[in-house]
């Protein structure tokens, strides 16, 4: 039986293939240069961070922002 050729995973040195993945490295790259030694950060700076990225309007949610997406879909669970 041959192999299935078709993957859900993308193959290495092929970014397009990545899209959400690569958009938030360029997000976190802001604050955060490649090589950067994250230990020399405290949680809570890590935090704020997270939470700025997370209230940012995203056009991939209809300019909403990923916090209001997740708590709307949350809500419609409970």
């Amino acid at each position: 039986m041959p192999k299935a050729t078709h993957s859900d995973r993308a193959r290495p040195q092929s970014p397009w293939q990545r899209g959400t993945n690569e958009n938030t490295n360029l997000l976190l790259r802001q604050y955060f240069p490649r090589g950067t030694d994250l230990s020399v950060y405290s949680q809570a700076q890590l935090d704020r961070v997270a939470l700025r990225l997370n209230q940012s309007p995203r056009q991939t949610l209809g300019f909403q922002t990923p916090a209001s997406k997740l708590h709307a879909s949350v809500a419609s669970t409970v």
